[in-house]
């Protein structure tokens, strides 16, 4: 499954949900604040940005966003609610693409990292996000943590979402550390929809060394976008890297 062939214009239209799920405000508005803070004023990009669930609402704050994004569809819906001179997006890859100008942010959430299928990709993200950045510039991930834990001896799948008209299950392949996510949507009849994503999933400690090989630190990392401590027994994490300042 390539990216290109699952983000197609039929995902593309129907991944937004105002008000609801990711776009919910209790959802958005908290990574929206931290965001505009992270920025301190400066101009942001966003890699995989999307349909601009979040560039949208970040730029309405005043924060200049640029964005990055592979998949053409994705960006044709943006631009029915932007237009380029509000948000500009250059089309590529968020491991090798640059953005022109230099950025005080770089963001990367959604667990969107995980999309990048191989270590040597996920790597070259992290010198990316390096490349684009000013001294003391930072680079923010939003990223689930693997719930290895709930897979008993034998087993390959984890049941992680449970609701009227929709499971969500992953299954593993611990070898290669892979996950392919099962999203299933049904009604009241005999029919469901499956959409699938394929992820390389990525440990803290790992993710932490691939900013270290990029030249950032590790400024602080918290459970959620409201700074709720992050423990063992946090299902997900916000990251933030910053460079070194200039001399």
């Amino acid at each position: 499954m390539r990216q290109e062939d699952i983000w197609n214009i039929d995902a593309a239209r129907s991944y937004d949900t105002p008000g609801t799920g990711m776009f919910a405000p209790e959802v958005l508005g908290p990574t929206v604040n931290r965001l505009a803070e992270l920025a301190d004023g400066g101009r942001a990009v966003e890699f995989a940005i999307g349909t601009g669930r979040v560039a949208i609402p970040l730029a309405e704050r005043g924060v200049s966003v640029t964005g990055i994004e592979l998949c053409r569809p994705m960006v044709d819906q943006l631009r029915t609610k932007v237009d380029e001179a509000t948000i500009p997006v250059v089309v590529g890859d968020m491991a090798t693409t640059v953005a022109p100008g230099e950025y005080s942010l770089v963001y990367l959430v959604y667990n969107t990292i995980s999309n990048l299928l191989t270590q040597a990709e996920q790597v070259a993200c992290f010198r990316n996000a390096a490349r684009h950045l000013a001294p003391g510039g930072r680079f923010v991930i939003e990223l689930w943590v693997p719930e290895l834990r709930k897979l008993p001896p034998g087993q390959q799948a984890v049941v992680w979402g449970s609701e009227p008209g929709y499971i969500g299950l992953d299954t593993y392949d611990l070898l290669h550390q892979h996950v392919v996510s099962h999203h299933f949507q049904f009604g009241e009849g005999r029919q469901a929809q499956l959409f699938r994503s394929p992820h390389r999933y990525i440990w803290p400690a790992e993710l932490d060394l691939m900013a270290q090989l990029a030249g950032f630190e590790l400024e602080s990392r918290h459970a959620d976008w409201v700074r709720s401590e992050f423990t063992a027994e946090s299902r997900s994490h916000v990251s933030v890297y910053r460079l070194p300042p200039a001399d």
